[in-house]
């Protein structure tokens, strides 16, 4: 934990350098009340909102979305070759959705 709190602390110190912690919606204002929660779930839950706030989204959600996509299209293919592309694809987006999905879970730890 004390990792990922250097972490954030090193994003906040590079977002307020850059100037990118001024003007923001609430400045100056409370924080709205949230659900109290503890360890290693408020960290996820509070990493998650600052992102959302700032219009980031974590790498495993955009490749799920991805993924997703990858498999509509693979499912209106009708030629052996193009489902055989659009596989290969989908195998490629798989493993890297898993490997997002370890390193977040490593990370945490």
């Amino acid at each position: 934990m004390r990792s990922f709190a250097r972490l954030i602390e090193s994003q906040i110190a590079k977002a307020r350098a850059a100037g990118l912690l001024t003007d923001l919606k609430g400045e100056g204002k409370p924080l709205p009340e949230q659900a109290i929660e503890t360890g290693e779930q408020a960290a996820l839950s509070t990493g998650m909102r600052i992102m959302a706030e700032a219009g980031v989204v974590p790498e495993e959600f955009a490749v799920k979305k991805e993924l997703d996509a990858a498999r509509k299209v693979y499912s209106s293919l009708t030629t052996e070759e193009s489902r055989g592309q659009q596989m290969a694809k989908i195998s490629s987006l798989e493993l890297r959705y898993n490997i997002a999905v370890e390193a977040r879970r490593k990370f945490l730890r």
